[in-house]
């Protein structure tokens, strides 16, 4: 029991670094938006701080993430997936349809137009289009998929991706953030 709840408390500051860097945002910015110190917020992780409840409940608001998701402690009870659409800053929803810290994570997400903003950082995309026209900025190159194409690519090369005209694009979207990747299988 004491080794899983060591690992559960691990986790916490790499995933909370990974929160910050998937929505772009610095150590000060979390500070003025929490109201935390950026050493404390450095510390929590990096691992040199255990995170305390007063420090985790203004940073799942800043990441708008539930504690349960921030913490990814051990399920007990209820073992149903209970999906919690969430805003996107950037414009659209996304569904979480996946809650494995650490691995690949799955999305469906409901993109509305919104302005291109390059981004880039570590892990592994691959999406899927369910429905609309899905344009993708990759590095230099611009692409646009239909309903029913795919996509990987490593999420180092600065990319965006949103509608390809004036209406909504829907795809699923699976994330590796230590870079894992889809595996696929051509069965005859």
């Amino acid at each position: 029991m004491k080794a899983e709840i060591d690992a559960t408390l691990a986790a916490i500051g790499p995933r909370l670094r990974r929160l910050r860097q998937n929505r772009g945002l610095t150590l000060s910015a979390v500070a003025g938006i929490t109201g935390l110190s950026v050493s404390a917020l450095s510390r929590v992780e990096t691992g040199h701080r255990q995170p305390t409840l007063d420090a985790l409940i203004p940073l799942a608001d800043a990441y708008e993430v539930t504690l349960d998701q921030l913490i990814a402690a051990p399920q007990t009870g209820d073992p149903r997936v209970h999906l919690e659409p969430r805003r996107l800053a950037a414009g659209g929803v996304a569904v979480p349809l996946t809650q494995h810290p650490g691995g690949v994570q799955v999305f469906k997400h409901v993109l509305g137009p919104r302005e291109p903003a390059l981004v880039s950082h570590e892990g592994h995309a691959w999406i899927y289009v369910l429905a609309g026209r899905l344009r993708l900025l990759l590095g230099g190159d611009e692409h646009v998929l239909d309903p029913g194409e795919n996509v990987e690519f490593t999420a180092a090369t600065p990319h965006w991706f949103g509608p390809a005209d004036g209406l909504a694009v829907e795809i699923l979207h699976l994330f590796g953030p230590d870079g894992q990747r889809p595996i696929t299988r051509a069965l005859d």
